[in-house]
Formats: C-alpha cells, sequence, structure tokens
C-alpha cells in the first residue's frame, strides 16, 4: 500500500476528495428512493428512529439458567428494550449437561439448556406476551424454539403471541463457526420444517436471522460479509419453495444479523447496500409482490474480533464507533460488546456501560433526529455503490458454482475468508494497520481489569439436574415420543410436531438429537 494510499478494509481505495462528478450516474430515485420505500437503501421504515429508536438488546448467557434469568432481569431494569440469549457450547452441539463431551464446557460462553425444566427456569418471571426475545442457535434452533413455546403456553401466552428471532442459520457454520451437527442437505430440511411451523403456530416470529457476524468474526471482509449472507438468504428462500411453501409467507419473517466494525463509513455503507441488494434479489429473481418480503431487517453486534486484550478499555471507543455505525447505518436492534470480553464473560458492570453506550447515543447524539442523515453524501453514495457491485460479482460468483451450499461443499467461501482474514493480519503484522494498543501505542504495564468469574458449582448443579430428570420422568412416554420423531425424520411430515410433544414429555434436548444424528449422520469437515 502506498504511502498516500488510503483503503477500506474491502480494500475500496479512497479518494482525497469526492465531488458531485463522482456520482454521474447516480439516479436518486432508483439508488435512494424514500425512507420506507423500495429499494431501501435510506431505511426500512418511513420514519425510523423518530418513530421508535432501534431495540437495545444485550447478548447475556452464563452457567445455569436461574443465573442468566438474574442477568436478564439486571438488563431490563437498567433500561434494556429485548431479550438476547446466548447458550453454551454443549447445548449449540446437541449435547446434554450430563454427556461426556459437554465435560467442563457447561455453561462458560452461554447457558445451558438440557430440557423443560432449565427453560421454565431461564425464562421465569418474564414477561412473554410483551418481551421480544432473541436466541442465537443454529443445529439445534428448532428445539430451543419449541421449548420457549411451551414455557410460554404454561404461562398462557399463545403462540401467536409470540415475538422474537432465533438464529436459525445452518450455512454459515460450516463456513465460519463450527457448531453444525447434521450434514448441510438434512439441516436444511430443519430450517425448512421451522419456517412452516412458525407461519402456522407463531407467525409473529422471525423464524432466522441470516448471519453475516460470524462471516466476518471469522475474518471476512465487508463486502464478503453481505455477499455471503446474501447468498445463504437466496438459498434458504429456494430450499422453502422447493419445499412448497409460498414465498410471501415466509419471506416477511426473514431477518439478518450484521456486524459491525471500526471503518465508520464502510461499515454504513455496508447496511446500506444490503438492503439494496436484498430489495432486488427479492423482486427481481423471487418475483416477490409484497413489499414486506423485500425488506431487509437486521440486527447488529459490535465486532467481537475488533476488541483487544491490551488496554481494554479502548474497545469502549471502538464500541461506540461501531455502534454509531449500526445507527446510522440503520439497523433495527442492536448489541454492544462489554469492553472486557476480550478477556472472558462480560461483568455487570461492563454489560451495564455497554448498554449506557446504546442509550447515550440514541438520546444525546441526535443521530435519530432525522432519517438517513448521511444520505446524498458524495462519499458515503460513492461507497454504498462500490460495496453494492462487489457483492453482486461474489453472488455471481456463487450463481456460478450452484449457490451456497455447493460453494460451502466447494470450500469457495471458506477459502475466500480464510484469505481475507490472512491478509488482515499481514497488514498489522506490518503495522500498514494500525491497532491502538497492540502495535502503536502499546505499554509495557499491563491494565488491571475484573474478569468474570466461572462457577463451576453451577456447571455440577446442572450436570446434577439433568441426571435427576432423566431418573423421575415417565420413561416409557418419552420413548414412545422420540421413536415418533424419528419416524418423522425417515418420511417428510414437518418434524416440529413430534419434537414438541417429545419435549413436552421432558424429553432432552440431548436426546432428540441423537435421534436426528442416527437418521441424518453427522457431518465431519473435509
Amino acid at each position: 500500500m502506498g504511502a498516500n494510499e488510503r483503503l477500506t478494509d474491502s480494500g475500496i481505495e479512497i479518494k482525497s476528495v469526492y465531488r458531485a462528478s463522482d456520482l454521474k450516474d447516480f439516479d436518486e430515485a432508483t439508488q435512494l428512493g424514500e425512507p420506507g420505500g423500495y429499494p431501501y437503501t435510506r431505511g426500512v421504515q418511513e420514519t425510523m428512529y423518530r418513530g421508535r429508536l432501534w431495540t437495545m438488546r444485550q447478548y447475556a448467557g452464563f452457567g445455569t439458567a436461574e443465573a442468566t434469568n438474574e442477568r436478564f432481569k439486571f438488563l431490563l431494569g437498567a433500561g434494556q428494550t429485548g431479550l438476547s440469549c446466548a447458550f453454551d457450547l454443549p447445548t449449540q452441539m446437541g449435547l446434554d449437561a450430563d454427556h461426556v463431551r459437554a465435560e467442563g464446557e457447561v455453561g462458560k460462553v452461554g447457558v445451558a439448556i438440557s430440557s423443560l425444566d432449565d427453560m421454565r427456569l431461564l425464562l421465569a418471571g418474564l414477561p412473554l406476551d410483551e418481551v421480544t426475545t432473541s436466541m442465537t442457535i443454529n443445529s439445534t434452533a428448532s428445539t430451543l424454539l419449541l421449548l420457549y413455546q411451551l414455557v410460554a403456553e404454561e404461562q398462557g401466552v399463545a403462540g401467536s403471541q409470540l415475538r422474537g428471532t432465533i438464529q436459525n442459520d445452518i450455512l454459515k457454520e460450516y463456513v465460519a463457526r463450527g457448531t453444525y451437527i447434521y450434514p448441510p442437505r438434512p439441516s436444511m430440511r430443519l430450517v425448512v420444517d421451522t419456517f412452516a411451523y412458525c407461519a402456522r403456530e407463531m407467525p409473529s416470529w422471525n423464524t432466522i436471522s441470516i448471519s453475516g457476524y460470524h462471516i466476518r468474526e471469522a475474518g471476512s471482509t465487508a463486502v464478503q460479509e453481505i455477499a455471503f449472507t446474501l447468498a445463504n438468504g437466496i438459498a434458504y428462500v429456494e430450499a422453502a419453495l422447493a419445499a412448497g411453501l409460498e414465498l410471501d409467507d415466509f419471506a416477511p419473517r426473514l431477518s439478518f444479523f450484521f456486524n459491525a466494525h471500526n471503518n465508520l463509513f464502510e461499515e454504513i455503507a455496508k447496511y446500506r447496500a444490503a438492503r439494496r441488494l436484498w430489495a432486488s434479489i427479492m423482486r427481481d429473481r423471487f418475483h416477490s409482490t409484497d413489499p414486506k418480503s423485500t425488506m431487509l431487517r437486521f440486527h447488529t453486534q459490535t465486532g467481537g474480533s475488533t476488541l483487544t486484550a491490551q488496554q481494554p478499555e479502548n474497545n469502549i471507543v471502538r464500541v461506540t464507533l461501531q455502534a454509531l455505525a449500526a445507527a446510522l447505518g440503520g439497523t433495527q436492534s442492536l448489541h454492544t460488546n462489554g469492553f472486557d470480553e476480550a478477556l472472558g464473560l462480560p461483568t455487570e458492570r461492563a454489560a451495564k456501560l455497554a448498554l449506557r453506550t446504546q442509550q447515550i447515543i440514541g438520546y444525546e447524539s441526535g443521530v435519530a433526529d432525522t432519517v438517513d442523515p448521511l444520505a446524498g453524501s458524495y462519499f458515503l453514495e460513492t461507497l454504498t455503490d462500490e460495496v453494492e457491485e462487489l457483492a453482486r460479482e461474489y453472488i455471481a460468483a456463487i450463481d456460478e458454482l450452484g449457490g451456497s451450499v455447493a460453494a460451502i461443499e466447494a470450500h469457495y467461501l471458506q477459502d475466500e475468508i480464510e484469505a481475507a482474514a490472512y491478509e488482515f493480519a499481514r497488514h498489522v503484522e506490518r503495522g500498514e494497520k494500525v491497532v491502538v494498543g497492540v502495535n502503536k501505542f502499546s505499554e509495557d504495564v499491563a491494565m488491571k481489569t475484573d474478569v468474570f468469574p466461572i462457577d463451576e458449582a453451577q456447571q455440577r448443579a446442572q450436570v446434577d439436574r439433568v441426571r435427576l430428570l432423566k431418573t423421575t420422568r415417565d420413561n416409557d412416554a418419552v420413548r414412545a415420543a422420540l421413536e415418533d420423531v424419528r419416524s418423522a425424520a425417515r418420511g417428510t411430515s414437518n418434524l416440529l410436531y413430534p419434537m414438541k410433544i417429545a419435549l413436552s414429555r421432558l424429553a432432552t434436548l440431548g436426546e432428540v438429537a441423537d435421534v436426528l444424528r442416527d437418521e441424518f449422520g453427522v457431518y465431519r469437515a473435509s
């Protein structure tokens, strides 16, 4: 990179000055439109944050269901407006807390949920008819959704009243994250069965959060993040149509999940380009007639991979810039990371400060006073066009390979992300990319920071609770219900109906996953 050259994180060259001539082919009507109208470059609601601020949805989950329930109530008391739940690795991988492979991982990176009993404790005292809940879960998303619905029904809340989101995005697991269980194609069946189930039983629930966040965390560029995410979205739409679902019955409940990194203007351009791209994909490729199907609604989380263990309080500034980018880019909900998350789970102090960051931006900065305040900027509109064009090229390349599933099986997406991550690391190592406190302005003295404690007694309590459940329930009823799940897996009927019955009889998450492992097989990365 030349001494005077400036590039975005995606390698787009930035000119020293932008003028009206840079937008000589710019058509305001087709490239901008009006807020709340096609192509939604300016936002999916007409009034955006003048009507209501984005949902402040802080991610939480650790230890036992009781411990996470306490954190939920702490955050709601601090002014949070939506719940977001992290699950531990065994839960994500379809393993009960008492499984031998779960040892040492129970409750560590999220809450341990093995059964209906656990979900009851997680949601105790929460107004499920009022609060929206996001659950970051993929391979076992349908199981967690059904457990949530069962607890709500016990509280007298019907499925039609429930609002929230399950991530349920299995394709990015093969590309960037690794918490897959089954091979891609049977996994896609579970996703589509969930679409169909929710259309009938939980019509206000977002059935998937198609996630670029983890693609970015794995090292992708901003352009790759939206290109690969939207390509995955195309694959989900095609799978649902192939299964006989009507496009405008399920497409309005598709949602997206993006990252926010430090390059302020590229991140804002990324969100605007993503909305415009998805609108054209749904209208021109899939011929949607419902405007709601063409709206890209998304949640944003600030970039975990950008946080540094060195001088961790610097992360407060990074998170603030990233949150500002999300707000200027028109996000529907936002999670701001704790400054201490490069060291461990966020402490209560860090979690509250992260929420206060959102609140200050929302209530004090003026960012919510007008819709899309940067629209018409020579620089931003040019950058939005360039991000969109580069993303279209990637989507075309994935189409040439046969779509996302085929591209994943060919390792194309993985190779592109790995190459981008390597290139970024080289720039940091050579000092061409400055990371304050790491390769510039570093200090020899480490800053003392409180670290979230892991309670091993909570882990043991969770294991004991699962073991007790398995000896005190009606095991004959559980076995019969699990056989019905097996029969459905061998056929073509919707899996969620027999799964719900099995879970209501206290079959565990791991037992349901074991039945599907037997029938679908287990995916092994090449």
